[in-house]
């Protein structure tokens, strides 16, 4: 297994799913399983110790020769992606060495280096939420999700999200590999999730859609984010514009980018998770306040958005 590193990696894309494979190689080994587990080497296109973003400097080998049989390989992300997308050898290793590998695994901005080897035209990938519309701008070949942890984004292609989104696609490999028990085990000893719930929405920072340029759409819009429990049916809101419902409905999408009732709920998904991470109130205050009526309806809309309910978001984000 290589880990491909460069200048400007991120630490935690190699140390997390390095940590996660050498755990397992230890567990093998500890119950007489010597022949099993991973031999993971972090290497450089020229051999030299690999300075991440944050200064730590690891040490390195060279690549192998890309022709070599390479169980899998694992490309990072970090500060020094968009530097290393324009180095022509590493990209030519990448593609080389995929050709022969039996699997290639993307951690967080390192999709970018995997999409600009080629690895990703046609298929869905996921890299870091905060990347993701650039990835899809600079990739049109690739469908982007930025919602998933990780993604298999072909047979013998995965990515995942950002920074410790690594560490659940290693394990997830590691069950593929040996087992439940064994990918459970490391999860244990190592203090995480074997499957983390919800996808990486919940950690995203909130998304305020740009203001429309029409003033009756924009004063629509800040009614809506200044009272997002309040009476917004598109009769309401069309009547606050001066327009039909109709003509209302698609002047809001076209200036906005989504419908109106779409981006009501946005809002009013935003400001409950300010109140479950901000104050003590329970789901059911927090669901009329907000909008949503009840607390099951709230939930499923934070289940269907965020892929978790409102006491697991509150649980790990208050």
């Amino acid at each position: 297994m290589v880990v491909v590193g460069f200048p400007g990696v991120q630490a935690l894309d190699v140390v997390g799913p390095f940590d996660v494979f050498t755990s397992a190689t230890l567990f093998l080994a500890s119950r007489d399983r010597f022949d099993d587990g991973y031999a993971v080497t972090l290497a450089s296109i020229d051999g030299e110790p690999v300075t991440t973003g944050t200064g730590l400097a690891l040490m390195a080998q060279r690549l192998p020769d890309p022709h070599e049989s390479v169980d899998t390989v694992v490309i990072p992300g970090g500060w020094g992606v968009d530097e290393v997308r324009q180095n022509g050898d590493v990209i030519a290793w990448i593609k080389a060495a995929s050709e022969h590998a039996r699997r290639v695994v993307s951690v967080c901005t390192g999709a970018f280096l995997a999409a600009e080897a080629g690895l990703l035209d046609g298929c869905t990938a996921t890299t870091h939420w905060a990347s993701a519309n650039r990835m899809a701008d600079e990739f049109p070949d690739v469908t982007v999700d930025p919602e998933p942890i990780f993604v298999r984004s072909s047979p013998k292609t995965w990515t995942a999200a950002g920074v410790t989104a690594g560490i659940d696609l290693a394990l997830s490999l590691v069950e593929d590999d040996y087992g439940t028990d064994v990918a459970q085990t490391v999860a244990r000893w190592l203090v995480l999730y074997l499957r983390r719930p919800g996808g990486q929405t919940q950690f995203a920072a909130p998304v305020w859609m740009p203001r429309a340029t029409r003033a009756p759409i924009r004063e629509v819009q800040e009614a809506i984010e200044a009272e997002p429990g309040g009476a917004h049916s598109i009769s309401e809101l069309a009547r606050r514009a001066a327009m039909s419902p109709r003509h209302f409905t698609r002047v809001f999408t076209e200036e906005v980018g989504e419908a109106p009732g779409t981006y009501v709920e946005r809002i009013r998904t935003e400001a409950a998770r300010r109140q479950l991470e901000e104050t003590d109130d329970t789901v059911t205050v927090i669901a009329a306040r907000c909008g949503f009526g009840t607390a099951e309806t709230m939930r499923r809309n934070f289940v269907r958005r965020l892929g978790i309910s409102p006491d697991q978001y509150r649980k790990t984000f208050a």
